[in-house]
């Protein structure tokens, strides 16, 4: 079970690192809140399960292009927030419907590759993925939390940083599926 909560936080990182970013830059009401969070936990869980699924059948697949996607959708959203190409007058939804599911997917592409080692764990997988996906709800929705209260301190750019953290993350998964870490 631990090492089941081991991967459910570090899974969660991305996320809650996005979602800190959201507080900070967007200040989303609690509804809005609740939602990153609701969305980031259920990708977190759905994607291991998944990855435990496609691995039976097509790991080699599955390994050979998951950290190019996961490289091409942050840098992808992380160029956007760099670029401001999310300003003031898009801030209401700046994570809202579509970018929401993106942000979603994007932030839980590694989780689908960890899904392959969901048997290793010695946990169920119905029970590690509901731990990946809870763990990633709490710390998504303190993400947001704190990044709300920080907001004023934080100011503009937290969009950037956001951005920074979004590139950082896509560069990490692609190095580390390549063989470059």
């Amino acid at each position: 079970m631990i090492a089941a909560l081991l991967l459910a936080l570090a899974l969660a990182m991305d996320a809650f690192a996005v979602a800190l970013t959201q507080g900070a830059r967007f200040r989303p009401s609690v509804a809005g809140g609740l939602a990153i969070a609701a969305t980031f936990g259920t990708f977190q869980a759905v994607m291991p399960l998944i990855g435990w699924g496609i691995g039976a059948v097509a790991l080699g697949y599955v390994a050979a292009i998951d950290h190019w996607i996961a490289f091409g959708l942050l840098s992808f959203l992380g160029l956007r927030m760099l670029g401001g190409h999310v300003g003031e007058a898009e801030a209401a939804r700046a994570l809202t419907g579509r970018a929401l599911l993106v942000a979603g997917v994007a932030t839980s592409i590694d989780a689908l590759a960890a899904g392959i080692t969901l048997p290793t764990l010695g946990v169920a997988p119905l029970t590690a993925v509901g731990l990946i996906g809870l763990v990633t709800f709490a710390l998504s929705g303190a993400g947001v939390a704190l990044g709300r209260r920080a907001g004023d301190h934080l100011g503009e750019w937290a969009e950037r940083a956001g951005g920074i953290i979004l590139i950082g993350l896509g560069c990490k998964i692609l190095a580390e599926h390549s063989g470059w870490l």
